[in-house]
């Protein structure tokens, strides 16, 4: 594992807790509250109540999933650019996921974690808005949470394409190593991406997207239609052509998986 460096900051303080019902909901009592330092990782071995895009649950199993929230300071990004953040940390995560596992992982739009069709975790990334002392609307607060299926062998029946990565490879993981190295990892892709812009990052989640450049059945409202994944916008929406070329927001659209 490389050195951390001095500047960093993601995964200091590391709070590691037996269980709680949801790693973000502790993050956030920690903004409200007024007692979050930017940096803070709050690590759980049991998520009684995970929680995915869209309020969706999110099924963790005791001791052998990944249930990870950061407490982060946007600055210098601002509230048009949250897009950045959420796809600099899936792309981290993915990036990560390859070297560990020897097998390579994608990005399912717009920041789940995919081996071959099957889905290992997820990312989901609240932020807190409001005004400054001059009355601008600010991103004063992110809370990243990150949830991967790391040693599982098997999953209930009702989760038919989930998979863990000791599935992909048949090795088990220290979880708890895995997520300060994930820490780590985010804090020197946040710190290089604040350097250099967002093409390096915005080129490499496109490259990993998850059935890019292949026809695909979507569902939007009732309806349900097939379309080509050309690619993610520079704000994080979705471009599909189906007759025309039309970006979809996320939570306007929904990939549907047989």
């Amino acid at each position: 594992m490389p050195q951390r460096p001095s500047h960093s900051l993601i995964g200091t303080p590391f709070i590691e807790l037996q269980t709680v019902d949801s790693t973000n909901n502790y993050a956030l009592t920690q903004i409200h509250a007024g007692l979050a330092l930017a940096g803070t990782a709050i690590f759980a071995h049991h998520q009684s109540a995970g929680r995915g895009q869209r309020g969706r649950p999110w099924s963790s199993e005791n001791s052998k999933s990944l249930s990870l929230s950061l407490i982060i300071n946007p600055a210098p990004l601002d509230t048009t650019r949250q897009f950045w953040l959420s796809a600099c940390i899936a792309v981290t995560v993915c990036r990560l996921a390859t070297k560990l596992t020897g097998h390579q992982f994608n990005i399912k739009w717009p920041n789940d974690l995919y081996w071959q069709d099957r889905k290992a975790g997820g990312i989901l990334v609240e932020s807190i808005v409001g005004p400054d002392p001059n009355g601008e609307t600010r991103w004063k607060w992110a809370v990243a949470g990150i949830g991967l299926n790391i040693n599982q062998s098997g999953f209930p029946g009702e989760l038919t394409n989930a998979v863990s990565f000791f599935q992909v490879n048949g090795v088990e993981l220290k979880i708890i190593d895995l997520a300060r190295e994930i820490c780590l990892e985010i804090d020197l892709a946040l710190e290089k991406m604040k350097e250099e812009g967002f093409n390096r990052i915005y080129t490499e989640f496109n490259d990993l997207l998850y059935k890019k450049n292949q026809i695909v059945r979507l569902r939007k409202d009732s309806r349900t239609f097939e379309g080509l994944i050309k690619g993610v916008s520079h704000t994080g929406e979705l471009i599909v052509e189906h007759g025309v070329e039309q970006h979809y927001a996320v939570g306007e659209i929904q990939l549907v998986l047989t």
